[in-house]
């Protein structure tokens, strides 16, 4: 085994990437190729990253199908962290089919993980947690442990379930600590910090205040009717009523709530739904249907009743009535939300984990640009987004400590 490739190979699992490029900087032989790529993503230069790592890749031989696999698990790490989600999901899948038969099972498992991750990134929560199921944790090294116990708290979290997802933080700043890299120890300080800051904010009986996450929890199980402006859904215990596809008939709904126990007048209610700023006879006739619509909507909730001034919420039983809202709640929140975790997005990624279309995205970037609220780097297909900008790959990946054996 070539000594400086090795010494390279457990600089870089020690988190010292410029340990690693000081050892093979001028090789362009394809371990020392695939070691300059993790080394040049651990430094925040994915392009340069990812053009090693697929020469890295055809520089191996035709024989050496799993180094060939391990580096396309590193470009699929590298598309993640960059949130390049167009990366193709097949590609990945047969590197961890051919890593598992090869008896690599710890970056088969690592291959796992990344997809669980982005299906995390897309909201696709029932199928992360399935091939979450399918993953044994218990001979992952400390390094990959801290993945996955961050995998599973934020399953946990997007859950809405607290104690679990502070169990799994804790474990995973236990295995962050033994495995003395620094920036493992941030990604799980990073993760924490959001049991810790306002996930939403409660509009009832007049009041508006921020919510943690538990404290969400709490309210998903309490007795009250919600009107959950986050999911677009009307809510109680055991019941829920989506009006995702019916944006008329949940902008009127939330006003009712946000009103609750008053009523809401008819203007209002045509300013809300309709954006409608002054009155017709047109907009009552328009108002009338869609409050029809919405009490049948509601019906195994709550009453719609008219007032002499328009229209009151009267959910069954003696029960609160409460209006969970975005932190933000302004224009184009769902783009900020996701632009708040300091990566740098691409237009394309963001409409794959929105579920919009990429011209719809984009208006909502140019939109906040102009406020001064993200800003975008590079040109063309390069062009990325942020709020604010933060360098850093805080991933670990085991390829450069196996790379050597072929």
């Amino acid at each position: 085994m070539d000594s400086l490739i090795t010494a390279a190979a457990l600089a870089l699992a020690a988190g010292d990437p410029l340990g690693a490029l000081k050892r093979v900087a001028l090789r362009d032989d394809a371990p020392a190729l695939a070691l300059r790529g993790i080394a040049m993503a651990r430094l925040g230069d994915f392009v340069r990253a990812k053009d090693l790592l697929r020469r890295a890749g055809r520089a191996f031989g035709p024989k050496e199908a799993v180094a060939r696999a391990r580096c396309v698990v590193a470009e699929a790490e590298i598309a993640l962290v960059s949130r390049d989600l167009s990366f193709p999901k097949r590609a990945l899948a047969a590197a961890r089919a051919t890593l598992d038969a090869h008896g690599d099972a710890l970056n088969a498992a690592h291959a796992g993980y990344l997809e669980i991750r982005r299906l995390l990134l897309i909201g696709s929560l029932d199928e992360a947690e399935r091939m979450l199921s399918g993953l044994d944790p218990s001979p992952l090294p400390p390094a990959l442990r801290v993945g996955h116990e961050l995998v599973v708290a934020g399953i946990a979290m997007r859950r809405l379930r607290v104690k679990p997802a502070r169990e799994a933080i804790a474990r995973a700043g236990d295995a962050a600590r033994r495995t003395g890299i620094a920036a493992l120890k941030a990604e799980v300080d990073s993760t924490a910090r959001l049991l810790t800051t306002p996930a939403a904010r409660l509009i009832a009986r007049g009041s508006d205040r921020p919510l943690l996450l538990e404290e969400v929890e709490a309210l998903m199980g309490s007795k009250a009717l919600v009107v959950d402006a986050c999911r677009y859904v009307v809510r109680d215990i055991s019941t829920t009523i989506a009006l995702t596809t019916r944006p008329v008939l949940f902008a009127l709904a939330r006003a009712l709530g946000e009103a609750w126990p008053n009523d809401v007048s008819r203007g209002e209610l045509i300013a809300r739904a309709f954006r409608g700023k002054h009155a017709d006879e047109s907009h009552r006739a328009r108002l009338r249907v869609e409050i029809g619509r919405l009490r049948r909507a509601l019906r195994p909730l709550a009453e719609l009743s008219a007032t002499p001034d328009g229209f009151v919420l009267k959910p069954h039983g003696r029960r609160e009535v409460a209006v969970l809202a975005l932190p933000v709640d302004e224009e184009h929140a769902e783009v900020l939300a996701f632009l708040a975790d300091g990566e740098a997005w691409s237009s394309s990624a963001l409409s794959v984990a929105l579920g919009a279309s990429q011209r719809t995205v984009q208006r909502a970037l140019d939109a906040l640009a102009a406020s001064g609220k993200v800003q975008s780097v590079g040109r063309a297909r390069a062009r990325r987004w942020m709020t604010p900008p933060v360098v850093g790959f805080t991933t670990t990946l085991l390829l450069p400590a196996l790379l050597p054996n072929g």
